[in-house]
Formats: C-alpha cells, structure tokens, sequence
C-alpha cells in the first residue's frame, strides 16, 4: 500500500515537471521562438502554447517599444570644445528570430552601438550647431544605428539627445556674448527711437514756426503740468529771440511815438510864433 501512494506520487510529480516544462503562455506583447534541438522550428504567437520537453526551448521575445538611456559620454566637437552629452533611445524588436539568434544580447549591444554612434555624430558638428540643431543630429544617430541593428531585427525608432553638459569657462564666455549681444540690440533700438525723435521735433519746429501761438500754447501746458506738484517757484525759460524781438519792436515803436510827439510839439511852437510875430507886425 505504502509502495502504490509513492508511485502515486512520483508519478504525479513526474506529470507535473513535464506539463510545466511543456506548457507555456506568451503575453499579448511577446513573441515565443521555438528551438528543437538547437534549430529555429518557428515563432508562437501569443497565448497557450504546447513544447516537447527537453527537445524543445521556448524563448520569450518581447515586442514592446523599450527605452534606452544613454549614459553621458565626453565628447569633443569639431571646433575643439569638451562637452558631455547623454541622450535616450527607444527601440523595438521587430524579427523576433533575429534577435534572439542573430546576437547574443541585443540590449547590451544597442547600448553599446548608441553611445558610440553618439561621440561619431557629436564629433563632426561645432558646438553651435550641437545646440542649435539637435533634430540634425537625432536624425543622424537613428540613421546610423537603423543599418546596423535591422540586421539584428531591431528597429530604433527615436533617438533624442537629453543634456549637454558645458565647461564653466565656456558657460562664462557664452553668457558674456549673450550679453553683448544685448548691449548690441538696445544702443541700435536706442538709436532708432532718438532718430525718429529728432525727424519727431523737426516737424514740430516747423509746425510751431507756421503757427507762433503754438509755442505759446506749448509754454502754458508745460506750466499746467509743473503747477500739478504744487511747486512755490518755477524756473521757466522763455523764448529767448523772440523775446529779444518783441522787444526790439516795442523800442521802435516807442521811439516812433516819441519822434512824433516832439515833432507835433515843435510844429505847434513854430505856429504859435508865426501868430505872435503876425500880430506884432500889424
């Protein structure tokens, strides 16, 4: 009896081990790539699959977009500036009996290949257009990797290039030319804004010059605004010429008047004379 439950239970066991090693279930997103006897027999799809024992090995292939970081990598670009850049990578298997016969480890092998495709690419671009053209690059990279990793049934599909580490001495000479480049950019606007102001009061001299009451206006407004922050005295300029001429004018016209008199004055004295002489002689 007890030499019937233990072949029982060997037996079981037995069957157990066997439908375990038989049996499989491939996920949604994998591919199963059969091998009888060290031969590729054909690809699983997902879902229950059945493999001889022992004679047969199922590997698991996964067929999901995986993502790649690319550790930083120091770099020396074409106009011989140091800089350390690292980017990301996503890649997908797209043969599945490729990548699992066609390379021994098709991660390891995608990283290495990346980071240096990465210093290839760098290498061959200033540092200007490291940071200006980036999608350049990204192309270029992913160009590069593709004809070599389609032969191992993978297919990188993006490749973006994360940061770019710089030097302090050349963050420093950077910033210095941004800020002669705004230094640049204000004394031209500052130029254009005093070139439109003087064409600006040209035309308003003229307009003044055509209309004297203008000015006068312009004094009274200006005096208005000055009187807003209740000022005791006020120093105002006046038109100087036109001062000196209104008062050239009142001077003349004084001395006219004057001139006038004196001969209106004499002419009466001389009048008066002739009368008297007149009446003398009669």
């Amino acid at each position: 009896m007890t030499l019937t439950i233990a072949i029982y239970v060997v037996i079981i066991l037995l069957v157990a081990i066997i439908a375990k090693l038989a049996i499989h279930v491939i996920n949604q997103y994998e591919m199963g790539v059969v091998l009888r006897l060290g031969r590729v027999i054909g690809v699983k799809k997902p879902g229950l699959v059945l493999i001889i024992p022992v004679v047969d090995r199922l590997t698991k292939v996964s067929m999901r977009i995986i993502t790649l970081p690319i550790q930083s990598q120091g770099i020396i670009t074409r106009d011989n500036v140091s800089v350390g850049i690292s980017a990301v990578a996503y890649f997908r298997v797209v043969d599945a009996v490729k990548s699992v016969v066609a390379i021994e480890n098709v991660y390891a092998a995608i990283d290495q290949i990346a980071q240096t495709t990465l210093r290839k690419v760098v290498g061959q671009h200033s540092l200007d257009e490291t940071l200006a053209e980036t999608d350049v690059i990204n192309s270029g990279i992913r160009e590069i990797l593709d004809v070599t990793t389609l032969e191992w049934g993978i297919e990188v599909t993006l490749v973006e290039l994360k940061d770019i580490q710089l030097p302090e001495s050349m963050k420093r000479a950077m910033a210095r030319q941004a800020e002669a480049e705004r230094e640049k950019r204000a004394k031209i606007i500052a130029a254009q804004g005093e070139s439109l102001a003087a064409a600006a009061l040209g035309d308003a001299s003229d307009t003044m010059m055509a209309h004297p009451l203008a000015l006068q206006l312009r004094n009274l407004q200006t005096l208005v605004e000055l009187g807003v922050d209740k000022n005791s005295t006020v120093v105002f300029p006046a038109p100087l010429m036109s001062t000196i001429n209104e008062l050239a004018t009142f001077l003349a016209r004084e001395n006219d008047s004057a001139l006038r008199a004196a001969a209106t004055v004499a002419a009466i004295e001389a009048k008066q004379a002739e009368d008297e002489a007149h009446h003398l002689a009669a």
